[in-house]
């Protein structure tokens, strides 16, 4: 499987480098800038003009209309993508929890006070899920900021009882990569608003082996 990662591209995606073809495109949050139900459509038809056979949505800490008006916003999207939050789906056998929760970050949408409300959220995660999608990172990866780390200890702590084979999430924009903590490859997908390209991996299900694939540019001729 395929799989063709993407966060923080708050409007931008015209500027997004040509996004890779694969089996399920993954928006690990902030689609938006400032919430708005309209800012919404734009993506909707963005999503539309994917060719991705499967697409899969979590909300950011900008994506207000989620919080505001829940029901109207994932109206909008159900035709283009799966929206989770809190939530779980499986795509051709392949396990996928999503959850947009982060520590309290200003005053954004999607925010916790750090320890037991946030605990409770990852509790909910269960065991055996093949791919985690947060918005926001574990402490220790992909955290970086020049404020000092950002990530949930209690998100990291989580990941040792879940054991995903992979952990996809964004929001920091100055830490984008790849780590590995045990059985989990960690990956922070930002795309730093359409700076960076999509992250793109491969996973095999039958051993949970994820592989990060290189994508070389599309030819221009390929864009006419």
């Amino acid at each position: 499987m395929r799989l063709v990662c993407v966060a923080d591209t708050h409007l931008f995606e015209d500027s997004l480098p040509p996004v890779p073809e694969g089996d399920v495109l993954i928006h690990a949050g902030d689609m938006l800038r400032t919430g708005r139900l309209p800012e919404l459509d734009l993506v909707a038809q963005w999503l539309h003009r994917q060719p991705h056979r499967h697409k899969v949505v979590i909300a950011g800490n900008h994506d207000w209309c989620f919080v505001r008006t829940p029901g109207p916003a994932r109206a909008r999207l159900e035709q283009e993508a799966i929206y989770l939050e809190d939530s779980e789906v499986t795509i051709d056998g392949v396990r996928i929890w999503g959850s947009p929760w982060q520590p309290e970050f200003f005053s954004w949408a999607f925010n916790l006070p750090r320890g037991e409300a946030l605990a409770a959220k990852w509790a909910r995660v269960p065991e055996g899920v093949d791919l985690l999608v947060t918005h926001g990172p574990p402490r220790g990866f992909g955290d970086r900021t020049t404020a000092g780390p950002q990530g949930c200890d209690d998100l990291r702590h989580a990941l040792d009882r879940i054991r995903p084979a992979l952990h996809l999430f964004g929001h920091i924009h100055e830490d984008g990569g790849l780590w590995q903590h045990g059985p989990t490859t960690i990956a922070n997908v930002t795309t730093w608003e359409c700076m960076r390209a999509a992250t793109v991996l491969d996973y095999d299900p039958a051993t949970r082996t994820v592989t990060p694939v290189e994508v070389p540019p599309r030819r221009p001729e390929a864009l006419a």
